[in-house]
């Protein structure tokens, strides 16, 4: 089949090295974000995927918008049997999805239909999930709601982090991917639809996010901490020397602790780093990283800026 891949995050990487090594097929062109301001500089960077194809001779597509006219131009003189979408980022609308011979197909970091949307890996294990997975599905003109191919199941880790698992889906995902164009090729896929009723969704996320609300339990905000590392990251405001503002402070790890107190309140200043007051037991804080500085341990915060018991954490 003569394949064109979609996708610019790094999840995709191994999903697009498998594709082009498949006996068989042909990925024709790789469609993927055009360059985008990084840096202090501002300089145009280019995106994960594009950055991967580098050293290739594969055709890349960089369109603005992806439903230009153009753009549908350019995808129709390939003439696809099948378009393979992973974190792409744009919306495809129908005249696109209906042009591959083979339809479109997406790979998605959840076991559908559990976690529609732009956040799975994150809400996964901020809402305290024990396994995950990975699907392959049609593409439809609902949001993540095509029917499924294949999936395969993948633990979460007591204490893994979201950067962690994505980086374990990404390497799931290169198996299911080749078994399902294994069977579009040959005739033999299996389609089956999602169960309505089972739908879930993980919104996108922002920096808002990631504000610690230490009314909540030590368990809740503990997965939380680990499912939005690295971004937004949880973060809170330290209390700082009489008279000075608080300082903003990255909770990168934590650990749930037994302890007692009005949530919020520094409870300990024990050799692993502070202890904090929650909704429910305690939060020991094992890595941080105050704003403009590098990341430490919470016991090398502690030596730097001064805490006291009883201190409110906001």
């Amino acid at each position: 089949m003569r394949i064109i891949f979609a996708g610019s995050a790094p999840l995709g990487c191994p999903t697009l090295d498998a594709l082009m090594a498949m006996p068989g097929h042909e990925v024709v062109a790789v469609m993927t974000q055009p360059d985008r301001p990084s840096g202090r500089k501002l300089k145009p960077t280019p995106c994960a995927v594009r950055a991967h194809m580098a050293e290739t001779d594969v055709p890349v597509l960089t369109p603005q918008n992806v439903n230009a006219p153009d753009s549908l131009a350019a995808v129709r003189r390939l003439q696809p049997d099948l378009l393979f979408v992973v974190a792409y980022g744009q919306f495809l609308r129908r005249e696109l999805l209906d042009m591959p011979t083979h339809g479109c197909v997406n790979l998605h970091t959840s076991l559908l239909p559990a976690y529609r949307g732009a956040g799975p890996i994150q809400w996964a294990i901020a809402n305290g999930e024990t396994e995950t997975g990975v699907t392959v599905m049609y593409m439809n003109a609902k949001m993540d709601a095509g029917d499924i191919i294949s999936q395969v199941t993948v633990p979460i880790g007591e204490a893994v982090t979201a950067g962690e698992l994505h980086d374990l889906l990404s390497l799931a995902s290169v198996a299911p991917v080749r078994d399902a164009i294994i069977a579009i090729a040959d005739g033999t896929v299996q389609r089956r639809p999602q169960d309505e009723r089972l739908v879930t969704f993980a919104p996108k996320l922002s920096r808002q996010d990631g504000r610690l609300d230490w009314t909540r339990s030590a368990r809740e905000l503990y997965n939380r901490i680990r499912g939005f590392n690295p971004w937004p990251n949880c973060h809170c405001a330290c209390p700082a020397d009489r008279g000075a503002e608080a300082v903003p402070l990255k909770i990168l790890r934590s650990r749930v602790e037994t302890g007692r107190g009005q949530p919020g309140i520094i409870l300990e200043l024990g050799a692993a780093g502070p202890l904090v007051a929650t909704g429910d037991d305690a939060l020991r804080l094992v890595e941080v990283q105050p704003a403009g500085k590098r990341r430490m341990s919470g016991a090398d915060f502690m030596h730097g800026h001064r805490l006291c018991l009883g201190q409110q954490m906001g």
